[in-house]
């Protein structure tokens, strides 16, 4: 039951119906810290801090807040003698910030919840579940502007235009393969195009689809688009195709064999009329050990390069992961020069790694400080690339197996970047 008294209680009401007001949120916290509430007042101005960065009062408070011992008694002027003095303070009260930060800010880094579940009877249709991709667009993307326009121009343009692609007898067969080192964003954008479409979404991995019984595996498969084709409009995105539809000619194992052809068999059945709305997009590390029998004409034929995040796409990566951080004075352009070449996997480890210093740097002061520049550019300096390894192996498959110029724009980026 809450002790609090009736203005503190309004005020909370006027907080919660207005979240982002940081003055009014300021005057709880301080009503809060005068009435001895002092893990209260730190949630709240934690929470201004999350809207407000550099907001001097805020911080001021926090100090305030997190110093103060717990509603210290006022002697009274005949009083005497004094209780003894606290020990003095030497470092944080771990157990009432996890309490109050648990209930403040989300999980930084959680799992998204499975579209696919491939558990229980593999006859059963509706165990595997698809998701909605919500308001997610290609807008949403930052930077890539190249890969949105290939995107547009080979994929969602004619779905788009029905009337110009009878005129022009622009066929909808085939998906698309996105391919690159991993960390890039591949199935991001699979979810930006399945939000133009304005589709469900069916995300299917290796576990989701492989069993050990015989014959169980191509019923998965089967299952898979036959759940598509009832929730259509539908894209169904098949992760690490190279372990879905790995080279016949390289597995002994008979099982994988059948699993490709019963792909093959779904993919060829896209075009027919009971597969309308349905939309297949791929992704893969490695292309190379693709079964080249699933990238001929009307099959995953149209391919995409999916690259490190150019400048525009690293500022906007960069500005997503610190903005439920308390930072203060952070040149971005600055930061985005010097991120050039990470992926956006290494972009969100840099930023939790200059939280992770300016969070031992305050238990080592017992003082609460914001994230600075200076965290974000030594997290910078301790983060290699780890795009290299694949630009390494993609470099040999470039110069020695580019057949047909299946790989002519890798190419072109990897002169352009002087590895060629």
């Amino acid at each position: 039951m809450s002790d609090d008294s009736p203005l503190i209680q309004s005020l909370r009401t006027a907080v919660a119906a207005a979240p982002g007001d940081v003055p009014l949120r300021l005057h709880l916290a301080e009503l809060l810290l005068g009435a001895g509430q002092q893990d209260a007042a730190i949630a709240e101005a934690a929470v201004a801090l999350q809207h407000a960065p550099g907001d001097a009062q805020a911080r001021a408070l926090m100090t305030r807040a997190m110093g103060v011992p717990a509603q210290p008694p006022e002697p009274m002027p005949e009083q005497a003698p004094e209780p003894a003095p606290e020990p003095p303070r030497t470092g944080f009260d771990w157990k009432a910030a996890e309490t109050e930060v648990g209930d403040l800010l989300p999980p930084r880094f959680v799992e998204a919840p499975l579209a696919v579940d491939g558990s229980g009877d593999p006859g059963d249709a509706e165990a595997w579940e698809v998701e909605s991709t919500g308001t997610v667009r290609l807008a949403d993307v930052g930077g890539m502007q190249e890969v949105k326009d290939r995107i547009e121009a080979a994929f969602l343009a004619p779905l788009r235009n029905p009337e110009l692609r009878r005129l022009y007898g622009k066929s909808l067969r085939g998906g698309l393969l996105l391919y690159g080192p991993p960390g890039c964003g591949k199935t991001f954008v699979a979810r930006a195009v399945a939000g133009e479409l304005g589709a469900n979404f069916l995300s299917v991995s290796v576990n989701d689809v492989l069993d050990m019984w015989i014959g169980n595996s191509e019923r998965n498969m089967h299952q898979v688009f036959e759940t598509a084709r009832r929730q259509a409009p539908c894209v169904v995105f098949l992760d690490e195709l190279d372990a879905l539809g790995a080279k016949r000619s390289r597995t002994q194992n008979n099982g994988m064999r059948t699993t490709v052809n019963q792909l093959l068999t779904e993919l060829d059945g896209i075009d027919s009329a009971a597969n309308e709305g349905v939309f297949v997009l791929a992704a893969t590390n490695v292309p190379w050990d693709v079964d080249i029998a699933l990238r001929r004409p009307g099959r995953l034929d149209r391919t995409l390069l999916v690259l490190p995040p150019d400048a525009p796409a690293r500022e906007a990566i960069l500005r997503y992961h610190l903005s439920e951080r308390p930072i203060e004075s952070v040149d971005l352009g600055k930061l985005v020069k010097v991120t050039d070449g990470l992926s956006g996997a290494d972009l969100a480890h840099l930023c939790e790694s200059a939280a992770e210093l300016a969070l031992l740097d305050s238990a080592r002061t017992g003082t609460v400080r914001l994230i600075g520049m200076k965290d974000l550019l030594a997290a910078a300096k301790g983060i290699t690339p780890s795009t290299e390894p694949w630009f390494a192996a993609a470099r040999n498959v470039a110069m020695f197996a580019n057949e047909g110029g299946m790989y002519d724009d890798l190419v072109a980026y990897l002169k352009k970047r002087r590895k060629l």
